[in-house]
Formats: structure tokens, sequence, C-alpha cells
């Protein structure tokens, strides 16, 4: 899980700065019309929409242009047409890197991501080269239970912890862990059992921080130059504020003491 955290912390970092200069609205327009699009404008029946929702919810995105992003999707105004599509290659260092967009115009969004691996030293590659490495999974997270009266920290994080896991046991989850950067637990789960056990969570009283399909590296690039290091961050950072790009993942890792040393 390393490699996940690694540029996940990065992404969270960004998203505080981010949010000082508004939520980029578009990606979430984009991922509820393509939801809506796929299985119908119905919350309670189209979970991938419902999930698109919340997440757009949460991030400061106006009901009614959910509505009309719901709208769009489902044909009945008129709108884009998006597609999804992916693109993989090497960052500098040899990191590998998995993109996923959403994009009415193929040719200009391919245009943009090349130029943006050559300029920081990257090769965009063919479909397949690291696709591989990049392995769906569900990943749901729940804040950490307030410390409760007449018991230590340590006696509520652990009876909570297990309580947890005994009841996780019911949809088969393939890790349970706690995160200590994040200060909550984490939940892995097979995309197949991953709307079985959102729901079931929720079923049971538990309320979830967030949920979401993902895809975490099996292995890790470790880069211990810092200009090398520096080049990576700046093509996964590129690449994630481009509006047809909805995702960006990576294998890469650093040292506390190389990413200290970047200058950005």
């Amino acid at each position: 899980m390393s490699g996940h955290s690694k540029w996940a912390n990065i992404k969270h970092k960004k998203a505080k700065a981010d949010a000082q200069r508004g939520v980029n609205f578009a990606k979430f327009s984009r991922e509820i019309i393509i939801a809506a699009k796929i299985g119908g404008g119905d919350i309670n029946g189209n979970f991938r929409l419902r999930t698109a929702v919340e997440k757009a919810k949460a991030g400061g995105l106006p009901n009614d242009t959910i509505k009309r992003a719901i709208d769009k999707g489902c044909g009945s105004s008129q709108g884009d047409n998006f597609e999804e599509i992916t693109y993989e290659g090497y960052g500098a260092g040899g990191v590998a890197i998995f993109i996923e967009a959403a994009t009415d115009n193929r040719n200009r969004t391919a245009g943009d991501i090349r130029s943006y691996f050559t300029k920081f030293g990257g090769n965009l590659g063919e479909n397949g080269c690291v696709g591989w490495i990049f392995e769906p999974w569900g990943l749901i997270s729940i804040d950490k239970p307030q410390e409760k009266s007449k018991r230590s920290k340590e006696e509520v994080k652990m009876f909570d912890f297990d309580k947890l896991f005994e009841d996780l046991m019911e949809f088969d989850p393939v890790d349970v862990w706690e995160d200590e950067d994040e200060d909550d637990y984490k939940i892995k789960t097979t995309v197949e059992n991953f709307e079985q056990t959102v729901k079931g969570l929720e079923s049971l009283g538990y309320t979830l921080k967030s949920s979401e399909l993902t895809r975490i590296p099996s292995n890790s690039c470790e880069i211990q130059d810092s200009s090398t290091a520096k080049k990576v961050v700046l093509l996964l950072e590129k690449l994630d504020e481009h509006d047809d790009v909805q995702n960006v993942y990576s294998n890469f890792e650093a040292s506390d003491e190389v990413m200290s040393a970047i200058d950005i």
C-alpha cells in the first residue's frame, strides 16, 4: 500500500491548497454525466451515480449543478458526449502512471497528456504497458471513534476496531487496517464486493468517511534523487489538474527527506 499512500498523501495535501482556489467542479460533473448515462438517473438504483453524487456534494458541487449533470447523462438536455478512456506511461525514474479520463475530444486529450509526459522527463506508452500494475479495488474509509468517558483511548480504539473487524467478516474484505496518516480505518474490497460492503456497513449503522473504486499499485518505484522526484510530482500534479483527467494513479515512492528537499 505504500506507493498508493504516497501519491494519495500528495493529492490530499494539494487538495487543501486547491480548496482555497475552488474545487474543480467539471470533474465531478463529468463523472455524474457518465454514471447517469450508463445506469440511469435514479440514485437509489444506480450505485455508481450515488457514489459520484456523494463525492461531488462532499466537494461542494451545488445541487442544481448535480441535477443538470444527471439530466445531461439521461439525455433530457443537450450535453457533451463524454467517453471514458485510459492512458498509461512512465514518469521520470521509471515511475509507472495510469490515467483515467473522460473526454469529448480524444485527440486533444491525448496530445495534452503526451506533452506533459515529454515536458517532465517521461514517456506516454501503449495501453497495457503499466496497467497490470494498477489493480482495481474498492476502498472505504471510516473515521476512528471519539474517546469515550471512563475508557482510555487505547481501550476504545481496540474495542471499536475489533467490532468493525468482526462486522466486516460477513462481507469478506480483502484487508482492514488503521491509517495513522489519515486518522481513520481503511477497508479494501474486491470490485465485486464493494457495493454490498458499503451498503452492508451503512445498514449496520456505520457512517462512512468515503467510499470509492480506485486502483492500487502492486509494487512501488522508489525515487532517491530529489530532482527526479520533483519531475514526477510536477507531472502528476499537471495531469491531475487537466479538465479531462478524472483520476491519476502512480507507484511513486520517496522518503520524507527526498520529499522535503523538493521546492514546488
